[in-house]
C-alpha cells in the first residue's frame, strides 16, 4: 500500500514543481516550436548557407544528450561571466534540444506541400519569407500536427532535466522530499501520477485532433 501522508504532507512541495513543470514546459514548448520552424525553413531556404546553418543545428544538437545541452548553459556560460539559474538554463536546454525534431517535422509538412503552391505565392508578388509564412507553414503545420504532437509531449516529460540543475520542477522536490523522508518508491510513484496528469489530457488532444483533421482531410 502507498503512504499517502507523503503526498499530503508534502502537497506544497508537490504543486510546487508541478506548477514550475507547466510554466517551463510551455516556455519550451513556445520556443522550440519557434526556433524550430526557424530552423525547418532555412534547411530548405533558397541559400546554401541557410542550409549549411540549419543543417548543422539539427545535426548536432540530436546526436547530443539533452543533459549535456543543459549542462553548457548551466555549467558552460558562467565561464563567459553569464549566470543563469536552474530553471532558466533547464528551460532552454530543453527549448533548444527539442527544436531539432520540430524543425525536422516542420520540414517534411513543408516538403510534403505541393511545389505549385509557393509558385503560385511568389507568382503573385509575395516575396519567398512572406509565401512561407503565409501560404507554405499554415499547411505544413496542419499536416505535422501529429508528430508535433508528440515531440511536445516528450517535452513535458524531459523537463525532468530541471532536477539535476536544481530547476525546482517535479523530480527536484520529488528528490527533497525523498530525502526528507527516507522514502523512494512512493514519492516518485506520486511524481509520475503529477507527470500524468499532463502527458494523459495532452495525450488525449492530439489524437483527437489528429482524427478531426483526417476528416476535413
Amino acid at each position: 500500500m502507498f503512504d499517502f501522508s507523503i503526498l499530503t504532507e508534502n502537497i506544497d512541495m508537490y504543486l510546487m514543481g508541478f506548477k514550475n513543470t507547466v510554466i517551463a514546459s510551455l516556455i519550451a514548448l513556445g520556443g522550440s516550436f519557434a526556433i524550430g520552424t526557424i530552423i525547418a525553413v532555412m534547411r530548405i531556404a533558397p541559400s546554401r548557407p541557410l542550409n549549411w546553418i540549419g543543417t548543422a543545428y539539427v545535426e548536432f544538437i540530436r546526436n547530443i544528450p539533452l543533459i549535456l545541452i543543459t549542462f553548457i548553459f548551466y555549467f558552460g556560460l558562467p565561464t563567459l561571466n553569464i549566470r543563469l539559474d536552474g530553471f532558466v538554463a533547464g528551460t532552454i536546454g530543453l527549448a533548444v534540444y527539442t527544436a531539432a525534431f520540430i524543425a525536422e517535422a516542420v520540414r517534411a509538412g513543408i516538403q510534403s506541400v505541393s511545389s505549385g503552391q509557393m509558385e503560385a505565392a511568389r507568382s503573385s508578388g509575395l516575396t519567398y519569407v512572406q509565401a512561407m509564412y503565409y501560404v507554405i507553414l499554415p499547411q505544413a503545420v496542419k499536416i505535422v500536427i501529429p508528430p508535433l504532437g508528440n515531440q511536445f509531449i516528450n517535452l513535458v516529460k524531459n523537463s525532468s532535466i530541471l532536477g539535476v540543475v536544481a530547476g525546482l520542477d517535479l523530480m527536484y522536490f520529488g528528490d527533497l522530499v525523498a530525502s526528507k523522508t527516507f522514502v523512494t518508491f512512493d514519492v516518485y510513484i506520486f511524481v509520475a501520477i503529477f507527470y500524468l496528469v499532463l502527458t494523459v489530457p495532452l495525450s488525449l488532444s492530439v489524437g483527437y485532433l489528429e482524427k478531426r483533421l483526417a476528416r476535413s482531410y
